[in-house]
């Protein structure tokens, strides 16, 4: 029972993720609204307790957001830890040049990828022409010496 309700609400969820990623000002509605919703609910039910004051709710919550992992990813975000790592500047904090070297770097990948396109599709067209008499070694060192 428990396994056909799970991938009934599944396949529901998959069908209305589809339909709401074409028309996602709908989906920014519905899915603001739904939080507020649940942080009303969350709230007002917290409110039945009389021992849930404002610093016992930071205290508890804190312990199991410490505990679970998502005490910095929540409040921080992943994309920040990441770029702090990586010792990367804020895009407020980039200089012309910094977006120029990143631009140019982009450029060279992009050329990069471009030319192994390339020698695969020589290698693709060596390999169907079956009345080809030039050796493998010859199309290697063509290959080579491009880069």
């Amino acid at each position: 029972m428990y396994k056909i309700i799970v991938e009934f609400f599944d396949k529901f969820e998959d069908a209305n993720r589809r339909w709401l990623s074409r028309h996602p000002a709908i989906y920014a509605l519905i899915g603001g609204l739904c939080v507020v919703l649940f942080w009303r609910g969350a709230w007002t039910f917290f409110d039945f307790f009389d021992f849930m004051t404002p610093v016992v709710s930071i205290v508890v919550s804190s312990i199991i957001m410490l505990a679970t992992g998502t005490f910095v990813s929540f409040f921080i975000g992943q994309e920040i830890i990441m770029s702090g790592l990586k010792a990367e500047k804020r895009i407020d904090q980039k200089t012309e040049k910094d977006i120029e070297e990143e631009d140019s770097q982009i450029r060279y990948l992009l050329m990069q990828i471009n030319q192994m396109s390339q020698d695969i599709d020589e290698i693709k067209k060596h390999l169907l022409n079956k009345n080809n008499k030039t050796d493998n070694s010859e199309i290697i060192k063509k290959i080579s010496s491009k880069k």
